[in-house]
């Protein structure tokens, strides 16, 4: 972080920001911050429920400051009016609607501009939601939503076959709910009205580039179909191979002595996933608690780039993050139909992140699709049991 020796001086606090996603239809997402400082120097500290991103590439010249999220390559350009804030938040993985206006309120705490009514937890519980209900594009999803001590206020998540929506947070007002979440990569909107005393029926808002409708009805029964059900190997006899540069464009095979006679977990990412952060960062425990047992992972990165030293740069930032010390790959192709032609053991790639599981011979024993992170709770617990099952189950 550089400032300039006249720069104006942001003001430590909470902050609201607000990201405008439609301005003819005043449809706007919120989202908290505070800004602290470690060391003489500002940190900004996003919020989404229980989570917390702290930032701290930011620039500060003049009234002018710019500030970059950490892993996912978007940045925020700002300038610092009387303690509040105005710019854009770009997001340099897109090529269209990719900026967003952007204001900051110093000293509001809420999120939402609503005054809480009295406490009636009725979204409290586990939702059947349908995304794009009766067209093609229909799939299903859990709603996993929480009132804040039996208050109007709540988090929640929404659990899909591919990976969840992570933390969002939000109220309900009325008979209406509303969720959202900034993480960099993700900016989630979620409005939603109980229509007669049982089905909620909203929109659901990603960015300024995607919307579409949704249903749910409360069904504490409700699932979707297991994880190893969506993916899977068309040879379970097969030995499989890979071969792709590392970040220092060192060709690594699986066929390499590091390997050989070792488990593996395979795990097809993207530094610019989410979900995907979500299990780098568990991973990585992962890796440091059993490594010594003789587990290895591979991370097969596909970027948004086909450029080896961009893709190389978002990467890095990643393993920076979380202390990534697992084999980091780099595929140079983008997408999943280009996964699923460099993968071609499996039936399809649905998902990042998709995650393989190799036994000694290198033989495919499990492959799991998507990923639930902590902001699913219990789910997030049986992800990690079921994945440390298997890799006990490997090592013996």
């Amino acid at each position: 972080m550089t400032n300039s020796l006249f720069s104006v001086k942001l003001k430590a606090g909470p902050y609201r920001g607000v990201l405008i996603l439609n301005e003819t239809e005043n449809i706007e997402l919120p989202f908290n911050f505070d800004v602290v400082y470690k060391n003489k120097k500002p940190l900004i500290i996003i919020k989404n429920g229980d989570e917390r991103i702290a930032v701290d590439e930011i620039k500060i010249s003049g009234d002018s400051l710019h500030f970059k999220m950490p892993v996912f390559d978007t940045e925020f350009k700002c300038v610092i009016k009387e303690n509040n804030l105005e710019g854009l938040w770009i997001n340099h993985y897109r090529k269209e609607k990719n900026i967003l206006k952007f204001r900051a309120t110093f000293g509001e705490t809420k999120r939402f501009d609503f005054v809480p009514g009295k406490a009636n937890p009725f979204f409290e519980g586990r939702w059947e939601a349908t995304f794009s209900p009766n067209t093609a594009d229909s799939s299903k999803a859990v709603g996993i939503f929480h009132h804040v001590e039996q208050t109007d206020y709540m988090t929640g998540t929404f659990l899909t076959e591919t990976g969840d929506y992570r933390y969002l947070e939000g109220m309900k007002h009325g008979d209406k709910l509303y969720l959202s979440c900034f993480d960099g990569s993700h900016a989630f909107l979620f409005i939603g009205q109980l229509h007669e005393g049982s089905v909620l029926k909203g929109t659901f808002y990603n960015g300024a580039h995607f919307q579409e409708n949704f249903t749910a009805v409360l069904n504490p029964d409700f699932k979707l179909r297991n994880a190893d059900e969506l993916t899977f190997s068309s040879n379970k006899d097969e030995k499989i191979n890979l071969s792709f540069p590392d970040l220092n464009n060192k060709i690594i095979s699986l066929n390499d002595k590091k390997f050989e006679n070792k488990p593996i977990v395979l795990q097809v990412m993207g530094s610019w996933c989410p979900n995907c952060m979500d299990e780098s960062a568990y991973l990585s425990e992962v890796y440091n608690r059993y490594q010594k047992e003789g587990l290895e992972i591979v991370a097969l990165a596909f970027e948004k780039t086909i450029d080896f030293n961009k893709a190389k740069q978002q990467v890095s930032r990643l393993i920076s993050r979380y202390q990534i010390k697992y084999t980091v790959l780099l595929s140079l192709q983008t997408g999943k139909d280009k996964a699923s032609e460099s993968l071609k053991f499996v039936n399809k790639i649905i998902a990042f992140p998709t995650t393989v599981f190799l036994n000694k011979e290198h033989k495919v024993v499990k492959i799991l699709t998507g990923f639930n992170g902590p902001a699913t709770g219990v789910e997030y617990d049986k992800a990690r049991e079921n994945t440390e099952h298997i890799i006990k189950t490997l090592l013996k």
